[in-house]
């Protein structure tokens, strides 16, 4: 295994389960007025915090193999998002993740202004700081096997704004898609291993009453994400994401398959949220 092998589908874009190949799917078009170098959050707030349990598919039986815990802060000018993610000790025999993701993203546009990303997974280790130049399209890039040692450092040039990974996650809760007909889709780009990447989410529709395993039943909003192929994602990987289908916006539920295995990812707890959690029925 490699980087982004275990907690990639977790940072990848809210909730995903398998998508039948045989389904039909909406027709695509794009979502009207939709500004991707701007966003404004009436979704989330400082001191949300949520956390994931994280499953790992090993010969058709599901492993309970670490949690991964999602943070916001206020910092005036700025949104500090955060994401660490770990391996149970019960798991370590087979594979050891220490990972933690920090983004700082301008409150005006929730664009990064700067991140750092820290993964050890196995006996792959890097830690990566990325100064982000929306207006300039520049990207400055420092990386080293670990924290505290010697940095390379390199500039990548952009054509558009760009987000990385954990900035797009909470850029794109902040998207009224309840309001909108089955098969929009929202373009964006994510900057990650020092190259631009441009992909889509796709809403699919409502889905009532989606079961969340040891949490009950929620209404929730549906949707497929692109990914990135390559270490963690086959080509042709599908994705559907379950997303509480409220003010919050919250991720609910993923199973997701990698290039080797599946994982899946269960809400465990959720706390600091903006708004009343209308999602859960009964």
């Amino acid at each position: 295994m490699k980087a982004f092998k275990f907690f990639a589908p977790v940072l990848c874009l809210f909730s995903m389960a398998f998508v039948q190949p045989h389904a039909q799917q909406p027709v695509e078009t794009t979502i009207q007025n939709f500004e991707p170098c701007r966003s404004t959050n009436n979704t989330f707030q400082n001191g949300e915090v949520l956390t994931y349990k994280i499953y790992y598919n090993l010969n058709f039986v599901w492993v309970p193999a670490g949690e991964v815990t999602f943070k916001v802060w206020d910092e005036g000018a700025q949104y500090h998002y955060q994401a660490i993610g770990k391996t149970y000790e019960s798991y370590e025999w087979f594979f050891t993740v220490k990972d933690r993701y920090d983004s700082w993203v301008d409150k005006n546009t929730l664009l990064p202004n700067y991140s750092e990303r820290e993964v050890n997974e196995g006996d792959y280790h890097i830690f990566e700081k990325i100064a982000f130049n929306q207006s300039g399209r520049k990207m400055t890039v420092w990386r080293s096997p670990k924290r505290g040692e010697a940095e390379k450092k390199t500039e990548h040039g952009v054509t558009d704004c760009v987000h990385d990974v954990l900035s797009s996650l909470y850029n794109l809760r902040t998207i009224d898609f309840a309001s909108q007909a089955p098969g929009t889709a929202v373009p964006f780009r994510i900057f990650m291993d020092q190259e631009e990447f441009p992909l889509k989410m796709r809403y699919m529709g409502k889905d009532a009453r989606k079961k969340v395993y040891g949490m009950g039943r929620y209404n929730t909003l549906k949707f497929q994400p692109d990914v990135i192929a390559g270490n963690t994602f086959d080509e042709d990987t599908k994705m559907t994401v379950w997303v509480s289908d409220d003010q919050n916006r919250i991720p609910l539920l993923i199973e997701s398959p990698v290039s080797v295995g599946s994982v899946k990812m269960v809400i465990k707890e959720y706390r600091g949220l903006k708004y009343d959690f209308t999602a859960k029925v009964k």
